[in-house]
């Protein structure tokens, strides 16, 4: 008769315990299995999210002189209308190793103009770059500027100058149309009047300048100060910066926010380890006549100590298959209720690696168990017949 064949058999007569034990690695399997998967999951969308948040990445002309803030960024050594970046050096950023990395690349130019007898600060911009990066950009009437003869106005600067959508406006001996009203920012955005890059450049008689440039890389790929120092190899002459407290903010919630599921995970661990080391003790000690039986008709005690292990082997494999199940269920049900527009990540590993930990934490738990039972002596284990 196989081990094998013994172990199925003690499995089947001993229902109660084997379904406890195969129910508790079972919990702590589908414990894990959930959390891992909720943690990519909701990493995952978080990192997407961190998109949202606009440039992570400023180009800006090397200058000693005093900085320019505007939008809330800190723009060091541009003063409008004297340091400038040439257009085509943009086009070099192309050529960096972690180019995949970048979500959106967003050259502007910043300068005055006198519109109504009013002087007003005009932004250039690549129209549908600018709003891919600045998501939080919203037109509350009309749409973004289409060609170099619309622009779309701030919600301060709209109010101030009275213009409203469809309305026509003179800039530099240039008609505009006003297609938007940008709903109110509480920033600097509200002061903008936001036209085409190419316009803006011949307004301001700049052509082919740009004031700074605005980056968003992937947070989920190279890491951005790496990307800021490959930029700042192609761009001699420009300070690349990286806006260190919002990137290093996000990051530390998100690395937070695994490192603490990663403790659960270890504790849900350590738990099933005693769980099943106490359920295998258990075992051994309620078996003590009939490991006496199986000592007498010839088993050694290595064969004694391979049944229990396999005992413990084929309830591990089965608590492991269902626990898989059973989490990757809890984590369908359970996202949306923490992370609305998230969606289940799928790692393809994560089956094998549960039915792996499944197998480990059981063998070793049992071990101890499985070696007293082959110690112990058959004359001893006899007696209580």
């Amino acid at each position: 008769m196989r081990l094998r064949t013994v172990a199925v058999n003690n499995l089947r007569r001993r229902k109660a315990r084997a379904a406890f034990l195969i129910a508790g690695l079972l919990i702590g399997v589908a414990t894990v299995v959930a959390l891992i998967s909720l943690t990519q999951s909701m990493t995952g969308q978080t990192k997407a999210n961190l998109q949202s948040f606009g440039a992570n990445i400023l180009i800006a002309p090397q200058s000693k002189d005093v900085g320019l803030s505007y939008g809330g960024i800190s723009v060091g050594g541009v003063s409008v209308g004297t340091q400038s970046i040439r257009e085509s050096d943009v086009a070099r950023i192309d050529t960096i190793p972690a180019r995949a990395s970048l979500s959106v690349v967003a050259p502007e130019l910043v300068g005055p103009v006198h519109v109504k007898g009013k002087r007003v600060l005009m932004l250039g911009v690549h129209p549908a770059d600018e709003f891919k990066l600045k998501r939080w950009w919203s037109v509350d009437t009309g749409r973004q500027p289409a060609n170099d003869h619309e622009l779309v106005a701030g919600a301060k600067a709209a109010r101030t100058l009275g213009l409203t959508m469809g309305d026509y406006v003179r800039i530099g001996g240039r008609r505009f149309t006003v297609t938007g009203i940008l709903r109110p920012t509480g920033a600097q955005d509200d002061d903008l009047l936001i036209a085409d890059l190419r316009a803006a450049q011949q307004l301001l008689h700049k052509p082919g300048q740009v004031s700074m440039v605005e980056v968003a890389a992937l947070y989920a790929d190279a890491p951005v100060g790496d990307i800021a120092r490959q930029i700042a190899a192609v761009m001699p002459g420009t300070k690349v910066t990286t806006m260190q407290e919002a990137v290093k903010g996000r990051q530390h919630a998100v690395d937070q926010f695994r490192s603490f599921s990663y403790a659960i995970v270890g504790v849900v661990i350590a738990i099933e380890v005693l769980v099943v080391f106490i359920t295998m003790m258990g075992s051994v000690a309620e078996r003590t006549r009939e490991i006496g039986v199986f000592r007498a008709i010839g088993f050694r005690r290595v064969h004694i100590t391979r049944l229990i292990l396999i005992e413990a082997v084929i309830a591990s494999v089965l608590a492991g298959v269902l626990g898989y199940l059973a989490g990757m269920g809890t984590t369908y049900a359970v996202l949306p209720l923490v992370a609305h527009s998230a969606e289940v990540t799928w790692a393809p590993l994560l089956g094998p690696a549960s039915l792996a930990m499944a197998v480990v934490i059981g063998a070793l738990a049992s071990l101890y168990p499985a070696l007293r039972a082959g110690k112990l002596d058959p004359t001893e284990a006899l007696r209580a017949l």
